[in-house]
């Protein structure tokens, strides 16, 4: 069998709980490095990461290791790779982001860059957009948005207020002063950031009069007010 082993420093609480138990987390990717035969990439392209396998980075690896990038053709920088594939220092790296260079080098797999367009990946991508759309119009909860912050909490009360609004000072102090001035209480509060924008959830026992709803929504910075029962 294969042994596993993953480094991840932003991993979620339930990514982590997907995970199966045999999987070892690495404690810093030099780990990953030095003890892989195999290396596969899951990560963005950003400044951060921006040719992050390199000929130092190369160099930590076993000898006649094996790399599938399929997340970012410049995670790899391309001569290093190259050099390192014709040396035999990398056995093999496989890529669905080639290059003209590459193509022509015997242990590079260039493969088509299919990305979600499997039959298998449409139909696993419409499952989860419907899941998380219902779980936004049933719940209030937001998962994977595109410009608001990852945003979940367990219903444990029968009214929720959710709250898009600004990311600016004292929205908070503002919500909880409303509430306590028409004598509702807040029985659960959750309140989540992403750049400008700022998403909250209130939970109460008691449903909110329109003179609530109002007040709420005139606040400077508040985009949308919506209850759900």
């Amino acid at each position: 069998g294969m042994e596993v082993i993953g480094y991840d420093p932003f991993i979620s609480i339930d990514a982590a709980w997907g995970l199966s138990r045999a999987v070892k987390k690495a404690e810093n990717i030099s780990d990953i490095y030095a003890e892989s035969d195999y290396i596969t990439l899951h990560i963005p392209l950003n400044d951060s990461t921006k040719e992050l396998i390199n000929a130092d980075v190369i160099a930590d690896m076993k000898d006649g290791v094996r790399i599938l990038n399929f997340s970012r053709g410049g995670l790899i920088q391309d001569d290093a790779i190259i050099d390192a594939c014709q040396s035999g220092k990398v056995a093999c790296y496989v890529t669905d982001f080639p290059n003209k260079n590459m193509i022509s080098q015997k242990s590079i797999i260039p493969i088509p860059h299919l990305g979600a367009s499997t039959p298998e990946s449409e139909e696993n991508c419409a499952v989860m957009a419907v899941q998380e759309l219902r779980e936004y119009l049933e719940n209030g909860n937001i998962i994977n948005s595109v410009n608001f912050p990852d945003c979940t909490l367990e219903r444990q009360a029968p009214i929720r207020l959710c709250i898009n609004h600004h990311n600016i000072p004292k929205m908070l102090k503002q919500f909880s002063e409303i509430f306590g001035e028409h004598n509702i209480n807040i029985d659960n509060m959750l309140n989540k950031s992403r750049g400008q924008m700022a998403y909250t959830i209130i939970e109460s026992s008691q449903i909110p009069d329109n003179g609530t709803m109002q007040t709420l929504e005139h606040i400077e910075g508040v985009l949308k007010v919506r209850v759900i029962k």
